[in-house]
């Protein structure tokens, strides 16, 4: 999909009651979320096969059976996880770091747009559940508030 088609629909979104939008094309799938601001974007390349795609769920949470106590902060979108504003820069939290409900938690770029990522609950993070640089998907769990 081309730049000015993709802000063609950001703008849309951004304009409109519309909170979600979700296009898919030969090419790949686009999914545009309006959050409380800016419009957040995603996009997905063509399918891949399942036996070339990473978990989706970090070993570090164990099995599905056995769900960590305290709130998961999971990735509104697809993109790369990083830990903070930029190389060398220091990291917004740290396992221990107290958060309040708002606080900017970590970064997810998508198309080039740096998508700030804030807590939606308080509390102390105590796992942190990516590594720095990682691809994310949509859903992934980032980080555990207790």
């Amino acid at each position: 999909m081309d730049l000015r088609k993709l802000k063609t629909l950001i703008d849309l979104v951004s304009e409109s009651n519309v909170s979600e939008l979700e296009i898919t094309e030969a090419e790949g799938k686009v999914r545009i979320v309006k959050g409380s601001g800016a419009a957040a974007v995603a996009a997905v390349p063509a399918p891949v096969p399942a036996a070339v795609l990473p978990p989706a769920v970090p070993a570090a949470l164990g099995p599905v059976s056995e769900a960590p106590a305290g709130h998961i902060v999971k990735s509104p979108m697809v993109g790369t996880f990083y830990r903070a504003a930029s190389p060398g820069a220091k990291s917004f939290v740290e396992i221990g770091s107290q958060v309040k409900e708002g606080d900017t938690i970590c970064i997810i770029e998508a198309m080039k747009i740096l998508n700030e990522i804030e807590a939606d609950k308080g509390g102390t993070i105590s796992q942190i559940l990516c590594e720095n640089g990682q691809a994310v998907e949509f859903g992934q769990p980032l980080f555990l508030i207790v």
